[in-house]
C-alpha cells in the first residue's frame, strides 16, 4: 500500500531537518535510543513544542525531537537539529530492526538506510562518489524523485515523500502539526559511540562522526 506522497504537503521537510523511520518501535524507545529520558516527553502540537527550544545556545546546541508511531513505523522529526543524522544514533535506532534516515542541513543532504546497527546504504544525493559499497537500490529512486522537482526549491521533501510512499504511511504538514510526544535534547547527550564503539557501515562515514575501527 502506498500513502499520499504529495511533496507540496511536506513543507516541514524542505528546510533544515532530520527525520528517521524505525520499524517496530514506540516513541518512548525512540527517545531512549537517541539518548533522551522518555519521561520528559510532553504531548504537544507543533506550535507548543517549538516553544520548548531555548532562546540561546549558551549551553550548546539543543534539538527538538518529536516522535510517534504510524502503523509499523516510528518516526522522529528534528527541525533545526541533526542528532538523528549521526551514525551513532542510527546504529542505536536500528539495533534489532531497521531505520531509514533523511537529513538536510547547512551544506549537506543525506539519505541513509541502516539494519541491525549496520549502515546498508549511505549517500549524498547528486554526489555519486559518496555512495556506500556495495551500491544499494535507493540511489536511482532518490535521484529520480529529486530530478522530478528540480528548480522548485523542494529541498529533501521529494525524498521524504518517496520513503513515506515506500513505507505506506503519511506524515504531512497536517499530521505533524498535531499533538505528538515531544522533548528537547542537548546534542552532547546524544549517543557518542555505536555498539562496541565501532562504525559498522561499509561506506563513507557520515560527516562529523567520531569513529573508531576494530579488526575482527
Amino acid at each position: 500500500m502506498r500513502a499520499d506522497t504529495n511533496t507540496g504537503s511536506l513543507h516541514w521537510a524542505k528546510a533544515w531537518m532530520c527525520v528517521t523511520f524505525t520499524r517496530g518501535l514506540g516513541p518512548d524507545e525512540v527517545f531512549a535510543r537517541c539518548g533522551a529520558d522518555p519521561e520528559r516527553a510532553r504531548l504537544l502540537d507543533r506550535d507548543a513544542a517549538s516553544e520548548m527550544l531555548p532562546d540561546d545556545a549558551d549551553g550548546g546546541p539543543v534539538s527538538l525531537l518529536r516522535a510517534g508511531r504510524l502503523g509499523e513505523w516510528a518516526f522522529c522529526v528534528e527541525e533545526d537539529g541533526a542528532i538523528g543524522f549521526g551514525e551513532e544514533t542510527l546504529a542505536e535506532l536500528s539495533r534489532g530492526t531497521e531505520t531509514y534516515g533523511v537529513a538536510t542541513t547547512e551544506g549537506i543532504d543525506v539519505f541513509q538506510y541502516w539494519r541491525d546497527g549496520e549502515c546498508v546504504e549511505y549517500f549524498e544525493p547528486g554526489m555519486e562518489h559518496s555512495r556506500s559499497a556495495p551500491h544499494g537500490p535507493w540511489w536511482d529512486r532518490v535521484e529520480e524523485a529529486l530530478g522530478a522537482h528540480e528548480g522548485e526549491g523542494a529541498g529533501m521533501a521529494p525524498v521524504v515523500a518517496l520513503v513515506l510512499g515506500h513505507l505506506g504511511i503519511t506524515l504531512d504538514d497536517a499530521v505533524l502539526a498535531g499533538a505528538w510526544p515531544s522533548l528537547t535534547l542537548a546534542e552532547d547527550d546524544a549517543p557518542t559511540a555505536g555498539p562496541g564503539g565501532t562504525y559498522a557501515g561499509e561506506g563513507p562515514v557520515p560527516p562529523g562522526a567520531s569513529i573508531s575501527w576494530s579488526v575482527g
